[in-house]
């Protein structure tokens, strides 16, 4: 006869950080709080809690939330495109450096180092374009100490990088909760009625269920219980926020 034992076994966890080396990624991260005369601006650490929000309602078969994700994978697409190109076309400059000088990285001194918890797969992209976004930013601003690139460049390559997390966030920020499963809808119940009223109805691929992003979490029924290592590996959300100070660009 088997033996049989119980496991009790715990969620995985993993310590991972993130390194910037300017401040105009670093204000990225932070955003900005609401004061009188200036509005807030979403930063990583609130782009990241929407996101989480989102998982885990689309994980309670909310067909509005894995709408969202599908929406935000997308706009992260489009985003890491654009970050490429400008990437691309400030290369295409470098090339403009004589074969005699040999540059290297430009790296800040005292780079700031946080501590990431994050629960979602789209979390981590868009932390993952907030570093390509740190790296141009260096290597543009380098760019222009070693006169490849004028100021007004300069300035419109950090801004246009800027632009796309920014509208990331932006969309973001957009999402509202609906509150309703796909069984509601189904139904056409109080509660999916009111949605509709509210958010329009979602396409009917993603409606059914046909249409989910690679990264949404599997959908947990009422009543069932499931186990996921990639979800139970997964760091808490509830984790302590990071705050910093501006590092120094240096060149």
């Amino acid at each position: 006869m088997a033996d049989h034992y119980q496991l009790n076994l715990g969620s995985l966890r993993s310590s991972i950080t993130l390194t910037l080396h300017t401040h105009h990624a670093a204000r990225i991260w932070q955003g900005r709080t609401a004061r009188e005369g200036v509005h807030s601006i979403m930063g990583m650490a609130g782009y990241i809690s929407v996101t989480n929000l989102i998982k885990q309602t689309a994980a309670q078969d909310d067909p509005y939330a894995d709408w969202a994700i599908v929406q935000l994978e997308e706009k992260l697409m489009q985003a890491k495109a654009g970050m490429l190109e400008l990437t691309q076309q400030l290369d295409r400059i470098r090339q403009d450096l004589p074969t005699q000088i040999d540059m290297g990285d430009n790296l800040n001194i005292h780079p700031v180092t946080l501590p990431l918890y994050i629960g979602s797969q789209l979390g981590f992209l868009a932390v993952y374009l907030l570093t390509d976004y740190d790296t141009l930013v260096r290597r543009t601003l380098l760019s222009h100490h070693t006169a490849l690139i004028g100021r007004r460049d300069m300035e419109a390559w950090i801004d246009d990088g800027a632009h796309l997390l920014r509208s990331l966030f932006g969309q973001a920020q957009r999402y509202r909760h609906a509150g309703v499963t796909r069984d509601d809808m189904a139904a056409n119940n109080a509660r999916a009625l009111a949605a509709v009223d509210k958010l329009g109805m979602p396409p009917m691929d993603i409606l059914e269920g046909h249409r989910r992003s690679q990264f949404a979490p599997p959908i947990i029924r009422r009543g069932a219980v499931a186990v996921d290592d990639a979800d139970a590996l997964a760091e808490d959300a509830g984790g302590p926020s990071a705050t910093l100070d501006e590092p120094e660009d240096e060149v």
